[in-house]
């Protein structure tokens, strides 16, 4: 999947996190902020990494601000964005391809 165009997904409400995605340069550049980032840093990278690797996209930057959301809502987050970026707003899969 090829991001067309910025998307942003989330809030900067307690227990959520923004993520912006914008078309890449044939890398994945990540940035991260979060209040927890000598905590929860590496995880938040490793669940960022598989979910865009789930989602077959393999240039991208995206951007994570993190108020000490879970994994779960990370990966809703990415994906949201993701699918926004597409502009796919039909036939998501939900539960079925997105792992």
């Amino acid at each position: 999947m090829e991001i067309i165009r910025p998307a942003i997904a989330g809030t900067l409400e307690s227990s959520d996190c923004q993520v912006t995605v914008e078309a890449g340069n044939g890398s994945i550049e990540f940035e991260l902020e979060s209040s927890v980032l000598n905590q929860y840093g590496n995880q938040i990278k490793k669940v960022t990494m598989e979910t865009l690797k789930n989602l077959d996209i393999d240039s991208v930057k995206i951007k994570i601000v993190d108020k000490g959301a879970l994994d779960c809502t990370i990966k809703a987050r990415i994906e949201g964005a993701v699918y926004r970026s597409v502009q796919q707003f039909k036939d998501l899969p939900w539960g079925g391809a997105i792992r």
